[in-house]
């Protein structure tokens, strides 16, 4: 059976009609069409699935859609910046070279997006124990910690 929803998907209400298992991630990709939401494990574990829910971050991977009907989900297509340009985590990665492959790199903006929403000037420690959850085989993480301390002085500037 499936069931009528409507997502606010960055900034748009999306209505779509999914099957009750549907996970948000697959709602995301083949319902809507926004491929930056990447699946790697489909357990969790990885995080490059992290996707902003009311501006928490959250997997998708393991998120029914049905469960967020009404919801406010931010993609990493959504974290642009006022201007349409890119936004100062995604800047700082670019900057810093906090990505190799890519295919991590959209949980890991999602992320560290809400990071430092939460805590704008982290420590060392805080910026480790916030990225924790995603995994990045590619770049060792020096240049992700790098890219979050990056952005937090580039948030700064705009403020």
């Amino acid at each position: 059976m499936d069931h009528e929803i409507t997502l606010v998907v960055n900034g748009t209400a999306r209505r779509c009609r999914v099957p009750a298992r549907r996970l948000l991630s697959d709602c995301l990709r083949h319902d809507l069409g926004l491929t930056g939401t990447h699946v790697g494990c489909e357990h969790g574990v990885c995080g490059c699935c992290t996707v902003l829910l009311d501006g928490r971050p959250v997997r998708s991977c393991l998120t029914f859609a049905v469960t967020v009907d009404g919801a406010e989900i931010t993609t990493v297509e959504g974290l642009a910046g006022r201007d349409g340009g890119m936004s100062a985590v995604q800047r700082a990665f670019a900057e810093c070279h906090g990505l190799q492959c890519g295919f991590c790199t959209p949980g890991f903006l999602c992320t560290v997006t809400a990071l430092l929403e939460e805590n704008p000037a982290p420590t060392d420690d805080e910026v480790i124990d916030g990225i924790s959850g995603n995994l990045c085989r590619c770049t060792g993480y020096q240049n992700i910690v790098k890219a979050v301390h990056r952005a937090a002085e580039l948030l700064a500037e705009e403020a």
